[in-house]
């Protein structure tokens, strides 16, 4: 599989780089470094105390979202493989303290509720890049570009995503991919996420990247 570079012109439809932040930036990964885990699977976590108290955060935060409230947590650990792909209705912006690589698509490459993961392209974001991912953007997990380093990713949302599931009758437009609050969710027929009950709504290959790196 093909990983492009986030500062390709192929990543101009699923996202674009932010520059400007430097400062809180450093702040953001020194704390991501020394206060949060390295699981050997992936762990997440929607607000962390580590990062949501730091004076930066709350600068940069302000400058992501226009005053919003923000969360800023983290998704960490070791992976290769596709498994799911989720979107919100907001941006959603990662920053790395190692290289990291994102599996992305589109919401307009969903097909009568289906999405063909030959449609999935790879990108890879360089440490201390603060990246967003537009609200249209199919993503989830991030993977690593070296095993023995893992990841650790930034992940900042506007507050309450990724946290519990609103009681919600399923009616129409999408609601039955509905997984959490702010997340909507297609997983593979493979994943542990489908075997709990999520719209197995991605159809082919479910994606692992190992051999690629």
């Amino acid at each position: 599989m093909t990983i492009y570079p986030v500062t390709a012109p192929e990543f101009a439809p699923y996202g674009r780089v932010i520059t400007g932040y430097e400062a809180e930036c450093a702040a953001i990964t020194a704390a991501l470094t020394s206060s949060t885990p390295l699981p050997e699977g992936t762990g997440y976590v929607p607000e962390d105390p580590a990062l949501q108290s730091l004076p930066e955060a709350a600068v940069l935060g302000v400058s992501l979202y226009g005053g919003m409230p923000v969360q800023f947590g983290w998704c960490n650990g070791h992976n290769t493989k596709l498994n799911c792909l989720e979107y919100h209705r907001d941006s959603e912006f990662n920053l790395g303290t190692e290289d990291f690589i994102l599996l992305l698509a589109r919401e307009d490459d969903i097909v009568d509720g289906k999405l063909d993961t030959a449609k999935v392209k790879a990108f890879k974001a360089p440490a201390g890049t603060l990246v967003e991912v537009y609200a249209t953007t199919l993503h989830y997990a991030p993977c690593h570009t070296d095993p023995a380093k893992g990841f650790k990713v930034m992940v900042a949302l506007p507050k309450g995503t990724n946290t519990d599931k609103p009681a919600l009758a399923v009616r129409g437009g999408d609601d039955a991919y509905l997984w959490a609050c702010n997340k909507w969710l297609l997983a593979h027929p493979e994943s542990v996420e489908a075997g709990q009950g999520a719209m197995a709504a991605l159809t082919g290959e479910n994606i692992d990247i190992a051999n690629d790196l």
